[in-house]
């Protein structure tokens, strides 16, 4: 055997590579002066392949009588005398670069201090046909690209994952069988360290369901791609990165406070980060890396900051008008992150195809058109029907031009006689009415139709189109009930049993079996259902809500009214106030369930909010003196008022009436104290 161990190393090196092909080509050009580029800027996050990537290039400098010289930032004094000195022993000792050499520097961020005096001092006395590339994680300053001279020599290359074919290239390489291929290609995301950590457990017999399986690779992976957390607040932006889709300023103030502006300036320069028109984005490996190691070492922690992010995008939701409102929805979309469609939204926002909108009336025939294809014509008629009732129900996905996916969602009662006319609405509606009738001012809500051009309810447009929409309408109408049809169930009924909705109704209509899945959100919150989809998402639970999560059947108006007049008298009471039926309310919940605190703040808050109203101030007053600052008796509250008891009575009457119906408003859902600025 001749050689060395080096040439052994070099050899196995290169046999394991795979991919960059487009950055072999401009280094292979640069190397036999093929074009201008003299200078290749290659960058990335920790463990994308940047030092791989220099190996082959040096190897094929090497092959090319090139000499290499490679250096690493993390080993240099950053300063031109210890860069000129880590130059003379990568040289052994002699002075100079040879004609023709190949600088390679690998951690190029270490030596940000030196950028400026490399580009205009080192760099230029090198042979014109010598060739630099330079490797980091961060992109090149601006005089990189902006001085007309480098802008011409230099090409910058931000490294991306490994796609598919390279990826299983790769694995197969480390000797994974095929079998267990696809599995690490989906847990490793394109990056190729966590691939070679991947392979190294399989090796050894240990394939581990997810990253939270598998803590000291976690560890690896998290050195790698946090080099040093300034603070706890930029700690606390990371858990941010980890649970939003998109984390924006304002949202970091909510959990930052005053540190927003600097943790928004950190996080928009590391690597993994994307800043876009919207906010930053995580790359979606350092989002699942993250995600299992908040969750492993502070979970309540963890928690707190996901229902912040909960929170916010919900306000964010209800306070947007038009479209705006789809990109809420999909933040809260994709906190669920681990449901079963979580794999096809995230193929569908890699591709960008992910708008979510309001259908244009020029589209109604082509939606309807989708409809008589897979569910016949009748039932193209009745959406037809309906779209002159209720047109901007209809949500659409576009791609090339043309309706992709769409999702009609119906608010009932319409007040039109098609409730009676379609069947399936009839039957829903008969339902909610023997089992647990809408309340005055609650809204059932009934996703009627949903569908993608190609595959009808399996289109993975429908799967994008569907959830957008619900969530949507979920969070800004007064809802009762929801409800989605499905001609499909054999497809639909798991990931309804995930999401514990209830198959309740089915109706045979133009030749299909239609079956209603729902569920009463007046038993189950949706901020309850949301905490309850993350939980399932990472415990794989499914079927019906748990009882524990239940609250009582609902209150009908006339119960409410006499609960809320005798739940008054006992506000300085918890222990009588605990028994009051308000306690199973929307008055009285909070993320950990019911709340004797939270019932009586919302009963005092509503009595402060009636001195807003027009000549609110007297009712607010006579609350006031009778049931929060009570007088010893009615007598005495209205000498307090200096008001007649007759007078004082009358007002004391109509303010129970005005707090009544605030509170009914609360309860259904039509107003939320919460949302006070």
């Amino acid at each position: 055997m001749s050689g060395n161990l080096g040439d052994l190393l070099e050899a196995a090196r290169r046999r394991r590579f795979v991919g960059r092909e487009r950055e072999l080509t401009c280094f292979d050009d640069a190397l036999h002066g093929r074009g201008t580029c003299r200078v290749l800027f290659v960058h990335g996050e920790g463990g994308i392949g940047k030092t791989t990537l220099l190996h082959e290039f040096a190897a094929r400098a090497r092959v090319a009588g090139r000499v290499p010289v490679h250096l690493d930032g993390r080993d240099i004094d950053a300063a031109p005398p210890g860069v000129a000195a880590a130059i003379r022993l990568a040289l052994g000792d002699r002075e100079g670069f040879p004609a023709g050499a190949v600088l390679l520097i690998d951690g190029y961020e270490q030596l940000s201090p030196v950028d400026g005096w490399l580009r205009d001092t080192l760099l230029p006395t090198l042979s014109a046909d010598a060739v630099v590339v330079l490797a980091g994680r961060d992109p090149p300053s601006a005089p990189w690209r902006t001085d007309p001279g480098w802008g011409d020599l230099t090409v910058v290359h931000p490294l991306r994952p490994l796609g598919p074919a390279e990826g299983d290239d790769l694995l197969a390489c480390a000797g994974v069988s095929p079998q267990v291929r696809p599995h690490l290609l989906a847990l490793a995301r394109g990056h190729p360290l966590t691939m070679a950590l991947l392979a190294d457990l399989a090796a050894a017999g240990r394939v581990p369901g997810s990253l939270a399986d598998a803590p000291d690779l976690i560890s690896v992976l998290l050195e790698s791609f946090v080099r040093e957390v300034p603070g706890e607040a930029h700690l606390t932006g990371l858990a941010t990165c980890a649970v939003a889709w998109l984390t924006t300023e304002d949202l970091l103030r909510r959990l930052v406070g005053a540190d927003a502006p600097a943790v928004w300036r950190w996080l928009a320069r590391q690597p993994f980060i994307t800043s876009g028109p919207h906010g930053l984005s995580i790359h979606d490996l350092v989002r699942d890396v993250l995600h299992a190691e908040f969750e492993r070492r502070a979970p309540e922690s963890f928690r707190r900051t996901r229902w912040t992010v909960y929170i916010e995008a919900v306000a964010r939701l209800r306070a947007a008008t038009g479209e705006d409102r789809q990109v809420h929805a999909q933040q809260l979309l994709f906190m669920l992150r681990s449901s079963p469609l979580a794999g096809t939204l995230a193929g569908l926002r890699a591709q960008g195809s992910t708008s979510v909108v309001t259908a244009r009336p020029d589209e109604h025939e082509q939606v309807c058109a989708v409809i008589e294809r897979f569910e016949g014509p009748a039932s193209a008629d009745l959406a037809r029907a309906w779209l002159t009732v209720q047109p901007r129900q209809l949500s659409v996905v576009r791609s090339g031009g043309h309706v992709a996916g769409l999702a009609l969602n119906l608010l009932c009662p319409s007040g039109s006689g098609l409730e009676e006319r379609d069947p399936i609405v009839r039957a829903v509606l008969a339902h909610v009415a023997r089992e647990a009738p809408a309340r005055p001012g609650e809204l059932v809500d009934i996703s009627r139709f949903l569908s993608g051009a190609d595959e009808h309810q399996r289109d993975r447009y429908a799967l994008l189109a569907g959830p957008v929409s619900s969530i949507v309408e979920w969070l800004t109408h007064p809802l009762a009930w929801s409800f989605i049809i499905t001609v499909d169930p054999g497809h639909w009924g798991p990931f309804f049993d995930y999401m514990a909705f209830a198959r309740l109704v089915e109706v045979d209509f133009d030749g299909r079996r239609h079956v209603a899945y729902g569920i009463d959100w007046r038993r189950v919150p949706v901020d309850t259902w949301f905490d309850l989809m993350h939980e399932r998402g990472r415990t794989g639970a499914t079927g019906p809500p748990p009882a524990a999560l239940l609250r009582p059947p609902p209150l009908d108006r006339a119960r409410f009214g006499a609960a809320v007049r005798a739940a008054l008298p006992t506000l300085h009471r918890p222990d009588r106030l605990a028994a009051s039926p308000l306690l199973g309310t929307a008055l009285a919940a909070t993320a950990s369930g019911p709340d004797v605190g939270r019932l009586r703040a919302v009963i005092e808050d509503g009595v402060a909010r009636l001195g807003a109203e027009p000549r609110g101030d007297r009712l607010r007053a006579v609350l006031d003196r009778t049931y929060l600052r009570a007088a010893p008796s009615q007598e005495a509250a209205a000498q307090i008022l200096d008001l007649p008891l007759s007078t004082y009575r009358r007002h004391l009457a109509k303010a129970l009436d005005h707090l009544t119906d605030l509170l009914w408003t609360v309860e259904i859902g039509d107003v939320r104290l919460d949302d006070r600025p």
